[in-house]
Parts: structure tokens; sequence; C-alpha cells
């Protein structure tokens, strides 16, 4: 007869959670014991209808208490105990029950934890202790982060344990929402210092201890406590490969880049696969503008076997996120060929690390070459699902590509397309100068609405781009009607204004707010090269004002080309921070774009001087040099043309 399975848990309010892990379970054990720690909402009616077990327990800070309360209950020949917020992951079943016939005392499982926030969420693996033989000497000992294992062996030292490489748990209490909704952080804190008083020398708690002080952001305590904890622990213990890496990224939240990477070296002599090591050592060198050692950093970790689950590895440090990082380095060298080619291979690994996907596009200029654009990314990547074309719609929409933006858009059916994408469709089809369509798209969308707002402002901007002066001023006057932000209402009044030759207020100072939606409206106006309409509104804002957010606008006129109006800018942005490498850095752009040669050079010159630890200045002042000797070679040889010189030095830059 087969041996038989008691799922033991405890819970406390986990209605949803709850519904979700007994469904997983469901066919894989034989009974359900749940201790209720003081439920309000319908957690006890979810367990119940599942054919739970329900106890109630009074809570006392005490997570082993609880847990030993459902040991006690439990009739199976196995204990298999999952939280709430964790799922069996389907077709385990079967091999749960394989284990179970086995001489093993005890398993260790694969637990998937997903990491982040709703549309932005990572996996990480790892190795946990989940299943042991009901025993009534196994009990639970700790008030937090309890322990079964060294009960086990400290009751039989015999006792053989393994890893079941078939059954696997998804773990999704590390959502962020999970844990704001929990306060995670301040619980676990407050019970684990109580314990630490009166069990000082219990190494495991204390790595707890400086893990829960790493999640507050408590860094220079948490790198003191864990070292203590490594500096007394087994290094074959099984989560001693993370306790490592806990400390490496303690001393980075504290900015002890040295230490940090110290305790990597030291780290790597008793795990020298470890991948996250090698990535973590990379972002350190690149704060610290080590760039040679960054990228060997980063191929190390490449070049990492695949990691065992006991490393919980960081997902991507072996992989796309390396890939990336490295891209980034080619770029900030000017090697846009080479920063294509890892983002590709960044993108290749993890088609849903999305960042990758905005670099990409960003590096082909969709705006310059929207057609070659199109073709390498649908090369690139599947975008016949409609999550995919809401996603490279949206990435064309972010950099400013409304047309290949829209063409997603729109193939997009009309039942399947949310409200922001509804939005971004409207601008998208305004920038088109599809005007009635995009109406359409707005006058959609009601009062109550959040979008609203936006709504009403993108119909105003509808009539501004055509200058319909009459429309734009009625728009205006309902819009402000309605109670609006004081910088938003600043920005509407100078739309109202902006195609008068005399406004009636005067020139607006305008906060972050207001000068987001300002840029916003002046790049809209860029792309439609209405050059005189995004000046006329850049008039309507007070010269203190312009002079904060100069550069900004300096970049936006340089994005479209708009040269003459990007120096204006730039020189006005350098008036108040002189010391400014960017600044000078974008001028020498502006100055070379304009055929100002050796000024730019004596710009380039200047952004070094300030900044000579950024490499992007080096490449830029080099190129412009190559360039400039290759004109004065062509310039010499046309006025020499039987120099035998000139000719050599020609052949020889056409060969480089």
């Amino acid at each position: 007869m087969s041996n038989k399975i008691s799922l033991c848990m405890i819970v406390k309010n986990e209605e949803i959670n709850l519904a979700r892990c007994l469904h997983s379970v469901a066919g894989a054990v034989d009974e359900i014991i749940i201790v209720d720690t003081g439920s309000s909402d319908q957690t006890i009616q979810v367990a119940e209808h599942a054919g739970a077990q329900v106890i109630a327990h009074i809570w006392q800070d005490d997570f082993s208490a609880a847990r030993n309360v459902s040991l006690e209950l439990a009739t199976g020949d196995w204990i298999l105990f999952l939280d709430a917020d964790e799922t069996l992951e389907p077709g385990t079943a079967q091999a749960l029950r394989q284990v179970a016939e086995s001489d093993t005392d005890g398993y260790f499982v694969k637990i998937i934890n997903l990491i982040g926030v709703e549309g932005s969420i990572e996996t990480c693996p790892d190795l946990v202790f989940r299943m042991f033989r009901n025993k009534p000497e196994y009990r639970f000992r700790g008030t937090i982060h309890e322990q079964i294992v060294d009960v086990i062996l400290e009751k039989n030292r015999q006792a053989k344990f393994q890893i079941a490489e078939n059954i696997v748990l998804r773990h999704y209490g590390y959502l962020t929402q999970q844990i704001i909704e929990k306060d995670k952080k301040n619980r676990n804190l407050s019970i684990i210092k109580k314990q630490m008083e009166s069990d000082p020398d219990n190494n495991t708690l204390r790595y707890h201890y400086g893990v829960e002080l790493y999640r507050i952001d408590n860094f220079t305590e948490a790198a003191e406590e864990l070292t203590k904890a490594a500096n007394n622990t087994d290094p074959s213990t099984i989560y001693y490969p993370k306790l490592l890496r806990y400390i490496v990224l303690a001393h980075c939240g504290a900015q002890q880049y040295d230490r940090a990477l110290e305790a990597i070296s030291l780290a790597l002599k008793f795990f020298p696969n470890y991948a996250d090591l090698y990535y973590y050592g990379g972002l350190i060198h690149l704060e610290q503008k080590n760039y040679a050692g960054a990228f060997d950093c980063f191929q190390n970790a490449l070049s990492m076997p695949e990691q065992p689950a006991y490393y919980a590895p960081f997902s991507g440090s072996r992989g796309f996120r390396a890939y990336y990082q490295i891209a980034r380095l080619a770029e900030a060298f000017g090697n846009e060929e080479e920063a294509l080619r890892y983002y590709i291979l960044s993108l290749q690994d993890n088609p849903g690390f999305t960042i990758t996907l905005s670099a990409i596009v960003r590096i082909l200029n969709p705006r310059k070459d929207p057609e070659y654009t199109k073709q390498a990314m649908e090369k690139l990547c599947d975008f016949c699902t409609t999550d995919a074309k809401r996603l490279i719609g949206t990435v064309y929409f972010t950099e400013g590509a409304y047309r290949l933006a829209l063409d997603y858009f729109e193939k997009i059916e009309p039942a399947d397309i949310d409200d922001y994408t509804s939005m971004l469709k409207a601008i998208c089809l305004i920038q088109q100068k599809r005007i009635l369509e995009a109406m359409r798209l707005l006058d959609a969308i009601p009062l109550n609405h959040p979008q609203y707002p936006l709504a009403r402002m993108n119909e105003i901007l509808c009539f501004w781009l055509n200058k319909n002066r009459t429309k734009v001023r009625v728009l205006c006057e309902n819009f402000l009607a309605v109670g609006l932000s004081a910088d938003t209402g600043a920005v509407v009044i100078m739309l109202k204004d902006s195609l008068y030759k005399r406004g009636s207020a005067p020139p607006a100072v305008l906060g972050l707010e207001g000068m987001s939606l300002v840029k916003d409206i002046v790049l809209r106006a860029l792309d439609l090269q209405e050059l005189q309409l995004a000046e006329g509104l850049l008039a309507k804002v007070a010269k203190s004002t312009q002079k904060e957010y100069a550069l900004d606008l300096a970049r936006i006129f340089a994005h479209y080309e708009y040269w003459d109006t990007a120096k204006l800018y730039t020189e006005l942005y350098l008036e108040e921070h002189p010391d400014n490498a960017d600044a000078w850095c974008l001028m020498g752009e502006i100055l070379r774009q304009s055929n100002q040669s050796e000024e730019a050079c004596l710009c380039y010159r200047r952004a070094l001087s300030i900044a000579p630890q950024q490499p992007q200045y080096y490449v830029k002042l080099i190129r412009l040099y190559q360039a400039m000797r290759q004109e004065l070679l062509f310039e010499a040889a046309r006025k020499y043309p039987d120099m035998p010189l000139f000719r050599e030095l020609l052949e020889e830059a056409a060969k480089q």
C-alpha cells in the first residue's frame, strides 16, 4: 500500500493565495491540515471547501509552535509543508508519490521565487527542505525561519536526505505587492530580534537576521551580521553560497564597494563557478568606472556552467543580464554594432527582458529609418500575439516612432485594446494627422475615468498642432473649468495663448510636472516639423525655468536635428553650469553637425577635462580627429596630386 502524505500548513488571511495553493495539491496529498492563526477573511471557508481539517490557534509570534500543532494532527507517513503563497507545479503529483516510496528521511525540492511587480516579474530558483517522515520526535524549532533538518539530524544521526529533482514549487510571496500587504519585513525583524536575544550563538538565526536587515535597507549592520554568521558557519552548509552573496549585496548597498570586491574575491575561493558573484563584481566595477574590470567580470559570468539550485542564482546573471551589461559597455565606447550584437543575444536569451528590446530599437533609430527598423525587428521577434503587438507598439511609441507604433496598435483587435493602449493609439493618430479617428477614441473616455485629463489634453493638442486657434481657446477654457493642478493649468493657458501674437498671461514659472508636459508637447511638435509651434510655446515659459531645463530642451532639439535652437539652449544651460561635462559634449556634437569641427574639438576637450573617466568623450574626439584628418588628406591630395606622400597616406587611411 502506498505511503500516505499529509500536507501541513499555517495561515492567516490568505483566502486568495490559499485557494490557488490547495488547487495545486489536489490529488497529490491524502490529507490537508491547516492551522489558522486568526484570519478575519474567508480563509477558513476556502480551506474547508477544499476538504481541509482546520484548527484555530492563538498566534504567539512563534512559527514553529504553530507548525507543530499541525504535525500533532497529521496521520500520514510523510509530512509535506507549504506556505499559502506557494503552489505545487503542474505534473508534480506523480513525482510526489514516487519519492514517498523511498527509504530517505527527507527531501529538498526546487522552488521558483517570483520577484518584482506585475508586468515585470522575474524568477529566482532556490532549494528548500519541504518533505520529511512523520515521526513524533521530529518537530520544528525556532520562532521564525523555523528549522526541521537540524532537529532530524539530532534525533537520527543516520538520517539521509535527497533532492527530489522532479518536484517544483512556485513561490509568490516575494512579489512586491504581497510584501507590502503583509508588511513581512517589519514582522520578521521583530520576531527574529526577540529570538536572537535568547539564542545569540545561533548562526543560522544570525544569517536570517542579516537578510532581514538587508531587506529593510539597513545595509551596514546587515553586512556586519552576515559576516559574523559566515565566519562561524560550515562552508558546506546549504545556504552558505547565498550567505556570501548577501554579504556582497549588503556592502554594495552601503556603497562599500572595495569591501564588496574583497568579499567577492574570498567567496570565489569557495564557489569559483558562482555566476552571481562575477555579475555583481561587474556592476561594482561599472560603478567605479573600471570598464575593463567590468567587461572581464561579465564575460566570466557568461562562461559559468549551469548553476545549482542551492546557489539561488539571480535570473540572467549568466545570460541575458550579463549580455545586456556588455552591450551597454560597447555603446558607451561608441561601438553600436557590437552593442547591437550583445543586445540581440540578451533578447534571444530572454524575450521578456523588454529593456533590451528598447535598446535595440533605440540603436536602429526608427524615426530616421522606420522600414529598416521594422524589418530588422520582425526578424528578431515574433509579434503575432496581442501582448507582443502591444509591447512592440509601446516600445516604438517610447522612441517617438509613432507611425510604427500605430501599425502594431492597429493590428490589435478592438476588444483586446485596454485603456492605456487606446490612449497611445490616439496619440499616434494625432501624430499622423488622422484627427477624426483620434477624436473618436478620446471622446470615448468619460468624465470619471482616470485618463480623462490626459484625453482632454490630447484633444487640445489635436487642434493646437493644426493651429486651430478658436477651437484651442474654447477647449482650453473648458478644461480649466474642471479644476487642474497649478502646473497643468499654467501649461493649458500657455497653449491657449501661444497661437496668438499677444498672450493674456505672463511667462509661466513651471515645476517638474509642468515642464515634463511642455517637453512632451515640444517633442510632438518637432516630430511634425512644427518648429514655430514649439518655439512659440517655449516663449511662454519664464526665462528662469528655461535655464533650469535648458539641457533637456537642447537634447530634444538636437534629437530632431534643429541644431541652431539646440545650440541656443545648450549655451543657456552652460551659463549656469559651466562645469557640466555632458553639456559640453552635447555642444561638441551640435558644432560637429554644423561643420564647425575645430570648435567641436575644443568642446569635447572641455568635457574630457571635467570628466576624464567617461570613455564616450574620448571616442567622439578620436572620431572627429579621424574625420578631420581624412578631410585634410583629401584637400592636400587635390592641391598636390603629384606628391606620393599624400597618396600613401590616403591609401593607408582607406585600409584602416
